[in-house]
């Protein structure tokens, strides 16, 4: 008999004060704080202490298409359909320092870990690198052939990640500034693409209704998600690197476990298209924002039994067998409907709920759950061990190939010396 051990995300805030769609949100290191960024040219700066009235910063132009926290929380940056970015101070007055980085409307801005760099992405089908403190041009990254919608630094800051309307998603090196590797697995844009917090894996969204996960070690699709019925506009990791939210068209928010491959929760919230989501920085809130002009704040809670214990062990342990994880979405007329003020949550969990089980089963699953964890490392391990060989092997075999050959061509000049020399000897005799 299965038990639900997992609670209920709940919608704890929900602002208001935009005057048209949210297409950014994003969390304080803190959590004191939220950034959001609107169609309305106007960044919001909402507390998450009670009463707190919220900070509208004015300077862009222009629509404001995404917003960031630097790690350390004294920084804002924003990208605009102004062709901008800004770099704001978080406080009262509203300073900014702006300057021209595209050529283009600025859809993506991510500071790398360490908060020196800063990456954007934009419409004139470029990713650029910024010092963030200097605002100095380091370097472009020009591959794509159409719109750049989203790029991120990967955890390490080695690596960047970038997505397109050229329905690519293309992987980095940041020290060579070279494309490693071409993702063209999308059927359609890519309007998001983040890192997994350990930095081996990449989940992109598609207006193809998909999200997708893939390995950057191996360059192979790992999980293949197709739980909307519309665009995917946005996705986050949780910071145990277990789950992933989506923020879609079809106005839901779905929570995806990624250890399972299936959908754990949809979320009802917001009237038209949720455009964008985030998770806090320690997972236990998340954001999200839509065309309705809300941005909502929700308690996270499913996690809340484990999540911290995942946190300081870091272990990530991701299906990499290559079996690809088709989820369906649930029957919305299901009786795990729960309704909660402005908000409707379904629950996706396949199990019966009976008795609570006592400490000893509890530990007993725990016990099983971890065995089956390392299972899965060492299977993982051997796999990728044998494909070390499989790829020596076939190294070898080349390389034996092109010996053979080259010994040919040698057999056949010694035999047309030997032709000539007999030739020449015979012409001496006459």
């Amino acid at each position: 008999m299965a038990f639900a051990c997992l609670e209920d995300p709940t919608l704890e805030r929900n602002f208001k004060g935009h005057r048209d769609a949210v297409t950014s949100v994003d969390f304080s290191l803190n959590k004191k704080q939220l950034v959001s960024g609107s169609m309305d040219s106007c960044l919001m700066i909402w507390s998450m202490k009670p009463q707190m009235r919220a900070y509208r910063f004015v300077g862009h132009k222009d629509a404001v298409m995404c917003a960031q926290f630097s790690p350390s929380g004294h920084l804002i940056a924003s990208g605009s359909r102004d062709k901008m970015v800004r770099l704001w101070v978080p406080s009262v007055k509203g300073e900014s320092t702006a300057f021209k980085a595209h050529t283009g409307t600025v859809r993506s801005v991510h500071f790398s870990n360490d908060g020196q760099s800063l990456v954007t992405a934009s419409d004139d089908k470029t990713v650029k690198v910024w010092a963030v403190h200097r605002q100095k041009f380091l370097f472009s990254l020009s591959q794509h052939i159409n719109w750049v919608r989203c790029a991120k630094f990967s955890p390490d800051g080695r690596l960047i990640v970038s997505s397109s309307d050229d329905k690519t998603v293309k992987l980095w090196d940041k020290a060579s500034r070279e494309c490693i590797h071409s993702f063209c697995e999308h059927g359609g844009f890519v309007p998001h693409v983040d890192f997994h917090p350990s930095g081996t894996c990449i989940a992109a969204a598609g207006t193809d209704n998909t999200v997708k996960v893939w390995d950057v070690r191996m360059n192979r699709l790992l999980q293949h998600y197709q739980v909307h019925s519309a665009s995917v506009n946005s996705l986050s990791f949780h910071s145990s690197g277990n789950y992933l939210i989506t923020a879609s068209n079809d106005s839901t928010l779905k929570i995806l476990d990624l250890l399972e491959g299936r959908l754990l929760y949809t979320l009802h919230g917001h009237q038209g298209p949720a455009t964008c989501v985030s998770f806090s920085r320690t997972g236990d809130m998340f954001a999200s924002g839509g065309f309705d002009e809300q941005v909502m704040v929700w308690k996270t809670n499913f996690d809340a039994a484990d999540y911290g214990d995942v946190l300081k062990t870091r272990k990530y342990s991701m299906n990499v067998n290559g079996a690809l994880s088709d989820v369906k979405s649930m029957d919305p007329g299901s009786d795990n409907i729960q309704k909660n003020g402005v908000y409707r949550l379904e629950k996706q969990l396949e199990m019966d709920f009976g008795e609570v089980p006592d400490k000893q089963e509890i530990q007993s699953a725990e016990s099983v759950r971890k065995q089956q964890e390392q299972i899965q490392a060492d299977e993982t391990s051997l796999a990728t061990t044998l494909q070390h060989i499989v790829g020596q092997l076939d190294v070898l075999t080349q390389t034996v190939s092109i010996l053979e050959q080259r010994l040919t061509l040698t057999e056949d000049k010694l035999k047309e010396c030997l032709e000539n020399q007999q030739k020449m000897a015979q012409s001496k005799s006459c």
